[in-house]
């Protein structure tokens, strides 16, 4: 009997392991290899795991040694169905193995959300006792007599700053960044704030600055950068927003009046990634200053370069004389940028605002008792 013709499923007596056998017919099912060519296969020693783990060039030399080394005839259809069968299996296993790992990733967060609850309600009772001895044995320690934290709305806590530049009620009140500048108070979690100082919202972590103070005309050394360059990235930034009102008007649409979240995907398009929103919206307000007043500005770079004063410390001091020039001019700071040729393309910032709406109603209530 011709051997050609036995089905798939058929053994020849002799041969090696029966149970190799099947696992090689099953893997070559429905791919059109014939029994003689999958018991050659299984002759020459190969089994599925050895086949699965071949690469490309490997099983094209298991082909090519089957047709000339065994002198064996491959229809054109079998040789594409070794590969194939072999290649849909290979993929197979590789799901299997992607879906058990997922499986043992939602298994393992499971355990670890419940142990998680655990710990927040053993956390809880121990806060509710240790709240209730503090009560009794400390009671001013609850007494809320710090001011309110603009970012919060159920701690209060006191805020502190490096700079002694100004009054010394003027409190250093958080601010948030966006592209509407704050006109409303955030309500979501706040998110992770960079380059903030220590102390600042009742957060200890320091933040390292990309700057450091520098006299003007003083080249930065080291990895850091100097303020002279910090003023130039908004000089930068005014360019790209002309770039972009340029394209607006060309396309018909409507051009941006200040810097927003397309000018600086403009800018890291043109390869200034260093320009990013973070960054240029921490130190807007220092560049107002050295717009509005660059003799008070140049004389605290000056002396805070003399005490050596981080940059976080010089950026708070920036905060004062433009307080006072809001005073000046009816508490209108938002009137204060729009009158500068290159300060009215950026938002006035939330913290600015608000040192200024604090401050007119401490003069206001200096009126009044007066």
């Amino acid at each position: 009997m011709d051997v050609s013709l036995l089905p798939p499923t058929t053994t020849i007596a002799g041969t090696a392991d029966p149970k190799q056998l099947k696992l090689l017919e099953d893997l070559f099912k429905d791919y059109g290899v014939r029994s003689t060519t999958i018991i050659k296969v299984m002759e020459m020693g190969f089994t599925v795991n050895t086949l699965v783990n071949m690469m490309e060039q490997e099983i094209d030399d298991l082909i090519k040694t089957m047709t000339e080394s065994y002198h064996m005839e491959l229809l054109v259809g079998e040789k594409y169905g070794l590969k194939s069968a072999i290649r849909a299996e290979k993929k197979r296993q590789e799901e299997d193995m992607e879906r058990q790992r997922l499986q043992l990733l939602a298994t393992s967060s499971k355990k670890h959300k419940s142990d998680e609850s655990g710990m927040v309600v053993t956390s809880l009772e121990g806060t509710r006792e240790q709240r209730g001895d503090n009560v009794m044995m400390f009671p001013e320690a609850v007494a809320p007599n710090a001011p309110l934290n603009l970012n919060s709305k159920d701690h209060v806590q006191q805020e502190h700053s490096h700079a002694q530049i100004g009054p010394p009620g003027l409190l250093a009140l958080p601010e948030p960044s966006s592209d509407n500048e704050g006109h409303k108070l955030p309500r979501k979690k706040p998110k992770r704030r960079l380059l903030r100082e220590p102390g600042e919202d009742g957060d200890d972590r320091t933040r390292e600055h990309p700057f450091i103070v520098t006299e003007p005309g003083e080249v930065a050394r080291g990895k850091k950068n100097g303020l002279d360059y910090l003023f130039d990235l908004y000089e930068q930034c005014a360019r790209f927003l002309d770039e972009v009102q340029q394209m607006a008007r060309e396309r018909g649409e409507k051009c941006p009046t200040k810097v927003t979240n397309q000018v600086f995907r403009h800018a890291k398009l043109k390869g200034a990634s260093y320009i990013n929103k973070p960054k240029m919206r921490h130190y807007v307000h220092c560049y107002a200053l050295h717009c509005l007043d660059k003799e008070k500005s140049n004389f605290l770079r000056k002396q805070f370069k003399e005490r050596g004063e981080n940059v976080g410390a010089w950026r708070q001091a920036c905060y004062y004389p433009l307080v006072d020039m809001a005073r000046d001019n009816g508490w209108d700071i938002e009137g204060v940028f729009a009158r500068n040729e290159k300060l009215r393309i950026w938002y006035v910032p939330t913290r600015l605002r608000q040192l200024c709406h604090l401050e007119k109603s401490k003069d206001s209530d200096s009126c009044i008792y007066d």
